[in-house]
């Protein structure tokens, strides 16, 4: 069933901004004001609680069927439900200390490690990998930016992912625990030559090349001394199948005007690659792509898959890779397609398309494989009540242990673990305490009418790109990090300390 939207916002409010990057659903649903839109039930009334028609003074929520749904006490109603089951870690469970993750009360963490607090469902995470790995096949790699410490490196390893790095730091904490170069895939639009050198030194599994500049570098350090072909380092080329997706605009990077990649429609991917097959200190072994992230629609994948294969079949290349992007829910209403569909959905592309059925097709997953494993935990310092405007709900982080609702505009739930199941009728903003307005981690939260000063406060789906972009922002410590399972937790990232701000100063 498809419905039709139409929202008015109340007098004297702003419009809360959607949230591109948070879900394909706002993109999709994208026009407050415009004529009716048309969605699936369940995005549609997800799209609405993210930019807070619960506070609109008209409302209209029609299903395209002779039924109608219209008001906002029904959308009320649902913004105010707990959040869903499938936004919580998978091993959570509610106690009588309240919400458990691994087995372990989320309150006494709080208590014993103090706020503000990332939680991992180390179990979650591992069988994400496995999903993965049954999807794809050998050759999947975990895309490190998405979380990265010494801890998750061996976890992805063990798991037997390879992993994706961007950085010659990334490159350098997967090296440190003892993962095989030969398992990392070097990524980056902008390599510098001691990355390159590092790689080569070390022996990475795959460079995947970006750019003109980067075969001319590739060029010299090769040139140095030309080895045996068995040697030579194994490079795929990054090309842009002109395929703009429906997300945030920071995170399209298949459109044409993207600093990543070879275009294909211009004819740079196939320069490129005719310029990697003269080369003869590398050797070219496939192709690499990828359209965006937070993507909720298979059916991009399927798009960009048809596109890459055209390149890709007359090249007589073994290796595809398709990248990364698939979405993951954030908010109550939102549902996401499995590892396994996009595998599959992207595998029949391909074949049809004419890739011949001995390639090796792969992607990169890294949101996918953690953002629903983690959970930040924060203690109520203040709350403010502005009569006639809002309420505002301040804890003791913010933008600096999570800057994507600054960025994107991302949308959260926010829940008190110690009543996970409580309804929350109360309506409320969710900030930091940082040094500006736009400091904002829920714009239009839902808690439950008892949050008092000192509670603990939980925003879910934050293992993705929290901890990995954090930041000192107003010399603020970032915060610990803990793996838990089995009813055990572990430290694997310890919190920093006033005396760590001032470490590096000279």
């Amino acid at each position: 069933m498809s419905w039709d939207i139409t929202l008015a916002p109340q007098a004297g409010l702003e419009p809360a901004h959607p949230a591109p990057e948070a879900g394909a659903l706002s993109t999709e649903l994208l026009g407050l004001g415009q004529a009716p839109i048309v969605a699936s039930a369940d995005r549609a009334l997800a799209w609405v609680r993210r930019c807070g028609a619960v506070s609109c003074t008209a409302v209209s929520v029609r299903p395209v069927s002779p039924r109608r749904v219209d008001g906002p006490e029904t959308l009320a109603r649902l913004a105010a439900d707990p959040p869903e089951p499938h936004l919580l870690p998978m091993t959570a469970s509610i106690g009588r200390g309240g919400l458990a993750v691994g087995g372990v009360e989320l309150v006494a963490l709080a208590k014993q490690y103090g706020t503000p607090l990332f939680i991992y469902d180390e179990e979650h995470i591992r069988v994400r990998c496995r999903e993965a790995v049954a999807a794809w096949g050998d050759g999947v790699a975990y895309a490190t930016k998405a979380f990265l410490c010494t801890a998750m490196a061996v976890l992805a390893h063990e798991e037997g992912l390879c992993l994706d790095v961007a950085t010659g730091g990334e490159l350098h904490v997967a090296l440190s625990v003892g993962v095989p170069p030969e398992r990392l895939v070097l990524h980056g639009n902008n390599k510098s030559e001691a990355e390159l050198a590092r790689a080569l030194e070390v022996g990475v599994g795959r460079i995947v090349v970006d750019s003109f500049d980067e075969i001319d570098r590739l060029g010299r350090l090769t040139d140095a001394g030309s080895a045996p072909r068995a040697q030579r380092p194994r490079v795929l080329v990054r090309v842009t199948p002109g395929v703009e997706v429906h997300t945030h605009e920071f995170v399209r990077t298949g459109q044409e005007d993207s600093k990543f990649g070879f275009s294909v429609a211009s004819g740079a991917a196939s320069k490129a690659v005719a310029a990697l097959e003269l080369a003869p200190g590398v050797e070219l072994v496939g192709v690499h792509a990828h359209i965006g992230s937070q993507v909720f629609d298979v059916g991009h994948f399927e798009e960009a898959a048809v596109i890459l294969a055209e390149f890709f079949a007359p090249l007589s290349l073994s290796e595809l890779v398709v990248g990364g992007g698939l979405g993951v829910a954030y908010v109550n209403g939102e549902q996401t397609p499995t590892q396994g569909e996009w595998a599959q959905a992207t595998r029949d592309a391909c074949e049809q398309a004419g890739v011949a059925p001995g390639t090796r097709i792969t992607a990169e997953p890294g949101r996918s494989i953690v953002a629903t494993a983690g959970i930040t935990l924060y203690t109520v310092g203040t709350v403010k009540e502005l009569a006639g405007i809002r309420t505002y709900v301040a804890v003791d982080g913010g933008m600096s242990d999570n800057p994507r609702p600054v960025l994107y505009g991302s949308g959260y739930e926010a829940f008190l673990p110690r009543e996970p199941a409580a309804r929350r009728p109360r309506a409320v903003r969710v900030v930091g305490k940082h040094c500006e307005s736009g400091d904002v981690i829920v714009a239009e939260a839902r808690v439950p009418d008892d949050l008092v000063v000192g509670d603990v406060l939980a925003t879910p789906v934050t293992g993705a790109y929290g901890y990995s972009m954090a930041s000192n922002y107003n010399k603020v410590p970032r915060p610990p990090v803990l793996f838990v399972r089995g009813g055990q937790a572990r430290l694997v990232v310890r919190g920093e300390t006033f005396e760590d701000l001032v470490r590096l100063d000279v």
